[in-house]
Parts: C-alpha cells; sequence; structure tokens
C-alpha cells in the first residue's frame, strides 16, 4: 500500500480552516514602537527653567557654577539658548574641553530640577548683592528661636511684613546676633550678613591628582625612586 504525503500539515491544515475574524490582529513589532516612542520624546523642546532673583541671566549662571565659564557668557544670545543647546552646539561655538560642556551640561540639569547652590533660594537680591538679617520667633521670651531671613536692601526685619521674609538654606545664628554660613560676610553694627555672588561659589571641585592619579601612581612613583637613586649615586652616597 503506498501512503501519501499530506500537502499542508495539521496545523497550518488548522489555520487555513479558520475564519478570518477569529484571528488576531497585526501586532507591530515592539521594538518599532520603542524606537517611535524615543524619536518623539526626543523630538520635543528641551525644558526652559525661569530665571531666579540670585540667578537672573547667562553671565550669573556661568559665573557662579565656575570652572572658567563665565568667559564664555557672550557665546549664548539668550537664557533659552543656554538651556537648549546641545554639546555639539557649544563645541561649534567653542566651549572646550569635552568636560567643561559636561560640566555645564549636569548643572543645567541641576538647575531644571531646582537644585541651587550657597544663596540659590534667595527672593531679594538687588546688582548681586543679598541681605540676612535674623528673625526672633516669641514662643519663648526666655529662650527665642532666631531664623536667618532674606530682607528687601536696606530695611530692617520690623520694616518688613511677613511676606517679605523668606527663609534661607545653609546659614544659622551663632551667639547673640552672628550669621555664620558660606559667603556670608558681617554688616557693619552687626545688623546682619550680606551675600555676594563670586565666581565659582556654586563649583563643584575637582579632586587633586596625587603622584598622576589612581592609573599612573605606581609608574610615577618608580620613575620617582629611581630619580632618587640616581642623584644619590652622583652624591657618592651609594
Amino acid at each position: 500500500m503506498v501512503r501519501i504525503k499530506p500537502l499542508l500539515r495539521p496545523q497550518q491544515l488548522r489555520t487555513a480552516l479558520t475564519p478570518t475574524s477569529s484571528r488576531p490582529a497585526f501586532q507591530p513589532c515592539v521594538a518599532a514602537t520603542i524606537r517611535a516612542a524615543s524619536s518623539i520624546s526626543s523630538s520635543q523642546p528641551p525644558m526652559i527653567p525661569p530665571p531666579t532673583p540670585f540667578v537672573p541671566d547667562v553671565q550669573t549662571f556661568l559665573t557662579v557654577i565656575g570652572r572658567g565659564l563665565g568667559q564664555h557668557a557672550s557665546k549664548f544670545p539668550s537664557w533659552e539658548a543656554l538651556f537648549s543647546l546641545t554639546s555639539d552646539q557649544m563645541r561649534e561655538l567653542g566651549i572646550e574641553p569635552p568636560r567643561t560642556r559636561r560640566y555645564l551640561l549636569q548643572w543645567r540639569h541641576k538647575f531644571r530640577l531646582g537644585q541651587f547652590g550657597v544663596g540659590g533660594d534667595l527672593q531679594h537680591v538687588e546688582d548681586g548683592k543679598a541681605d540676612l538679617k535674623i528673625l526672633e520667633a516669641d514662643r519663648d521670651a526666655a529662650h527665642p528661636h532666631k531664623y536667618v531671613v532674606n530682607v528687601p536692601a536696606g530695611r530692617s526685619v520690623k520694616e518688613c511684613g511677613l511676606d517679605e521674609l523668606s527663609r534661607v538654606r545653609g546659614f544659622k545664628v551663632q551667639g547673640a546676633k552672628t550669621i555664620v554660613g558660606p559667603y556670608a560676610l558681617p554688616l557693619k553694627k552687626g545688623e546682619g550678613a550680606r551675600i555676594t555672588i563670586t565666581e565659582g561659589m556654586w563649583e563643584d571641585r575637582r579632586g587633586r591628582k596625587i603622584d598622576g592619579g589612581e592609573r599612573r601612581r605606581t609608574e610615577v612613583r618608580y620613575k620617582k625612586r629611581i630619580a632618587e637613586r640616581r642623584e644619590m649615586r652622583e652624591r657618592g652616597e651609594l
């Protein structure tokens, strides 16, 4: 008896006989969907954070983050350009080396998130200067609690309403009437303190390499020992 080989396999036969209405609809490739979503999100314009009273313009922002970026302020025509240009575009403007661009991009991201350096929460600033005064709480007359607040220039705490006083982070009262904190210089007659915008006051300090850093330390120290022994032989000490 001769066995005839079927033209279709059982699985193919069931698929061919299944009504088209019950077949699953076409599902797009997952990878293609992810790529499409990524392209849509990347095409969205970057968020431009509003300036703050302490950092109102491009020059001030580049000055406080330090590392010599203040010299590039003229290369950014506006605040929007500062927060929208890409690394490649900044390279075309002559902002070098690459680590400087990376540092600027990091600080742009921090500023968008509201992660400021010292003085970033100040509300009353004039000509790059802000006055700090001491506010005493009246809850306990015997042991009043003292707070450091930012007030408009040339005014005392008593002359300001509560809506004009803003607490300042990173500063405290030491002793009777001394305000201590980074970049806080005392005013005359102990009337408070003043903060002035300074080059690099927000700068992330880089570590100092010792003997060439971790990667070259062994090599550098080996060469130093050879040089020291050579000098000792020349002096006749070996």
